[in-house]
């Protein structure tokens, strides 16, 4: 029998359980001072199919040479390309970039906007960079929705959405405003190292009490 779900009390139980491991990307990348729109919208691109393992030192690598639209556009596609050696898809992502860095300088005077409809209207950005992007970079409210967060509050019973795009929608009708930034920074990595996607770890799990442990078969 399962407790009653309690989303303040969950969340609280991960955040002491996700203490010992790695940050998320894009706020592992905040702390160390790449903040900007710009820069956590173009490290989302680069997490993309990417672990975080790579997405970090890849955009570390990247903003050495350019941090911003106009320093971006000064690089070719083939420099470009070559700073993003390791993450997936690296010359796609360079031309990606390279059209946001043109729309911020030319169509937002240098400065992308933050609005959610404006960022997924610029050409390979999706819900999740830019809800995550603007979370991270704004302090604006917005659920990010990667492949961990999906599998999480699906697995707890939490919501029943077989999309990532709808179980942003769910999430957006059940979580309360002030709590949708914790979202990605809490399940993204507490799905990475203990929800985990085959054999999860649910004997040493802080939230078993409340997760109906939807879809898991076998687990450590």
């Amino acid at each position: 029998m399962k407790l009653p779900f309690d989303l303040t009390l969950v969340l609280a139980r991960i955040e002491e359980s996700i203490r010992a491991f790695p940050k998320a990307a894009m706020f592992e990348l905040a702390e160390r001072g790449y903040s900007t729109l710009f820069e956590q919208l173009i490290s989302c691109i680069i997490s993309i199919r990417t672990l975080d393992e790579t997405t970090i030192p890849v955009s570390l690598r990247l903003f050495a040479a350019a941090r911003t639209p106009e320093e971006l556009l000064r690089l070719t596609p083939e420099q470009l390309t070559e700073l993003l050696y390791g993450a997936t898809y690296p010359d796609q992502k360079a031309y990606t970039m390279l059209g946001i860095a043109k729309a911020a300088v030319e169509q937002y005077d240098h400065r992308l906007p933050a609005d959610y409809d404006s960022l997924t209207a610029l050409k390979g950005v999706g819900p999740k960079c830019a809800n995550l992007a603007l979370g991270v970079a704004t302090g604006q409210a917005a659920i990010s929705v990667d492949i961990h967060v999906h599998r999480v509050v699906n697995r707890w019973g939490y919501v029943q959405a077989n999309q990532p795009e709808k179980t942003l929608k769910q999430l957006e009708a059940k979580v309360p405003v002030p709590q949708w930034i914790e979202i990605n920074r809490l399940l993204m990595p507490f799905g990475k190292h203990i929800c985990t996607g085959t054999l999860p770890r649910c004997s040493t799990c802080p939230v078993l009490a409340w997760c109906e442990q939807v879809g898991v078969t076998q687990h450590r």
